[in-house]
């Protein structure tokens, strides 16, 4: 099934930061961009990092989800299970700080998935994501 792709505009305090980390870090290509903002391609979808003044985030709350202490402002993918593995090594190759570490969440239950977050230089949340049965991305 086909579906459109979504658009994120998010604040950071440097674009070159930001262009490292989008760009060289997760491998998402450039779009266009101008002083104040860049767009990128995270596989399909827009997301653009708009240039603020002084802090971009601000303190960002935390939720205890199955024993880890969760962002709660994040976006990030769904991948699949074995491209989520070779995704977690790669950024583990290159020494990235994990906000959450590279694991198996909820492991024997509904839901079951592995899952990773990582912070961009302006203190924004991704998580990447994978289920072993993709269809059980909304189970309950």
């Amino acid at each position: 099934m086909s579906r459109p792709p979504f658009h994120l505009a998010f604040p950071v305090h440097d674009l070159a930061a930001a262009r490292a980390f989008y760009g060289g870090l997760l491998g998402c290509p450039e779009g266009r961009s101008s002083e104040t903002w860049v767009d990128f391609d995270l596989r399909g979808h827009q997301i653009v990092a708009h240039l603020v003044e002084g802090d971009a985030t601000g303190p960002v709350p935390r939720h205890d989800v199955d024993g880890d202490l969760v962002p709660v402002r994040h976006f990030g993918l769904v991948l699949g299970w074995d491209e989520w593995h070779a995704f977690a090594d790669a950024l583990a190759a290159r020494g990235v700080d994990f906000a959450v570490r590279p694991h198996v969440r909820f492991a024997g239950r509904v839901g079951e998935q592995a899952t990773l977050f990582v912070l961009d230089p302006s203190g924004n949340a991704l998580e990447f994501k994978a289920f072993k049965d993709p269809a059980r991305l909304f189970a309950r």
